[in-house]
């Protein structure tokens, strides 16, 4: 990667893989709280209360989400408090590492590296909904109506590439799930981080985007209580829980 003149006047000082994994663990922590903040009300009948992302009910009556709940799940996932939260934190974390080390320090460094996550985030998000819009895909998360530790952590990893479609929610590989991380990252390689960063550099980020969302799938499966709040009126409310996968 450092072979050419261009690049050897430009050594980076890349973040340790502790400090890698660090970030996607303060990542899906701001989920967490995130998810607890804006966590409803439970049902009269004593049913558990859903989550952003996170529909429950058993999938034999799955609903598909409207037009206007998809797009409000967009907006939120994309533009919402946890996207801000989340580049803030990422941030802070390649200020610490003087990542990428072009942009130097400060207020104005750490600008540019906040604005540099949030876009990310929006491209990821906007890329994912664009592509399930296009192919017909619900790419929400669903909690697992699973016991077990094990189970329920499979099911919140495999979530990650995997969408429902059609009136019965039944489940497919979701190509835009897996493209949209790597989206993010490219177009941020491409369009505003230095020149010297290439497709490469936007894969590996792209890797780091996708464990991310790993580490948010994993809260939103475990993390089921919550105080009530104002987010749960803008966001997603669509009650179903998902039946465990038969691998699992």
């Amino acid at each position: 990667m450092l072979s050419t003149p261009a690049r050897s006047l430009h050594v980076r000082k890349g973040p340790s893989l502790r400090a890698r994994w660090v970030t996607l663990w303060v990542i899906a922590g701001l989920l967490a709280l995130s998810v607890a903040e804006a966590q409803s009300q439970s049902n009269s009948g004593g049913s558990s209360s859903t989550l952003p992302n996170a529909p429950v009910a058993n999938l034999d009556f799955y609903t598909r989400p409207t037009e206007t709940m998809k797009l409000r799940n967009y907006f939120f996932d994309g533009f919402g408090p946890y996207p801000i939260a989340v580049a803030a934190a990422s941030a802070g974390i390649s200020q610490i590492y003087d990542s990428p080390p072009d942009w130097k320090e400060g207020a104005t460094a750490y600008g540019k590296r906040f604005a540099s996550s949030f876009g990310v985030l929006a491209v990821t998000a906007t890329t994912r909904y664009t592509l399930a819009e296009a192919l017909h895909e619900d790419t929400m998360y669903y909690q697992c109506e699973c016991r077990g530790l094990f189970r329920r952590l499979g099911h919140a990893v495999i979530s990650t590439v995997i969408s429902r479609r059609g009136d019965d929610g039944h489940r497919i590989f979701s190509f835009p799930d897996l493209v949209a991380p790597y989206a993010g990252s490219i177009t941020a390689v491409y369009a505003w981080y230095p020149r010297r960063y290439d497709a490469m550099d936007g894969f590996r980020m792209g890797n780091y985007n996708m464990l991310g969302y790993v580490g948010a799938n994993i809260t939103l499966e475990f993390f089921r209580t919550g105080p009530r709040s104002w987010i749960n009126r803008m966001h997603l409310n669509n009650p179903h829980r998902a039946q465990v996968p038969p691998f699992f």
